[in-house]
């Protein structure tokens, strides 16, 4: 083997295209972008231009807002805890906080923390321990014999 023989593997080296040099070159005139004026120039942003006509999204009107500081909850009622234990996955007798939730699969994604809502009924007594709860769900959990305590910093470990 001599220096002068050693060469890349084919394919290891691309050659850029020499774009607008002549019709010849196969890339010349419009160099590959297909078209003239706005869309061949760079910087193009006509998303959502409509030709000067009123944009749709000018045309509708705006409703409502959406509050950037709102605390995000993973929200579980309480028939889906009963249905749990009943099932086996949740212990009745052990607390039941965010992190027996997500290994019971009641809980899927964590978000800030876990509220707890007061659809279904409570047969046992049962002691929770969540970020939040509704006022209804409080008073079954009580009026069942359990406990409910709210942690007052929330955490982001659900």
């Amino acid at each position: 083997m001599k220096l002068n023989e050693i060469s890349d593997k084919d394919g290891a080296t691309h050659y850029r295209k020499r774009l607008g040099r002549g019709i010849g070159s196969g890339s010349g005139k419009t160099g590959g972008r297909g078209v003239k004026g706005q869309k061949a120039r760079s910087g193009v942003a006509i998303n959502g231009f409509e030709g000067g006509q009123m944009p749709l999204y000018r045309r509708l009107p705006k409703r409502g807002f959406v509050n950037i500081f709102a605390k995000k909850y993973n929200v579980v009622s309480l028939a889906r805890i009963e249905k749990a234990i009943e099932d086996g996955k949740l212990d009745a007798a052990s607390t039941i906080d965010s992190v027996a939730l997500k290994a019971a699969g009641i809980v899927r994604r964590s978000k800030i923390g876990v509220r707890v809502l007061g659809d279904g009924e409570v047969s046992r007594r049962l002691t929770i321990s969540v970020d939040g709860a509704s006022k209804s769900a409080v008073e079954k959990i009580e009026k069942a014999g359990g406990t409910i305590t709210l942690s007052t910093s929330v955490s982001a470990e659900a």
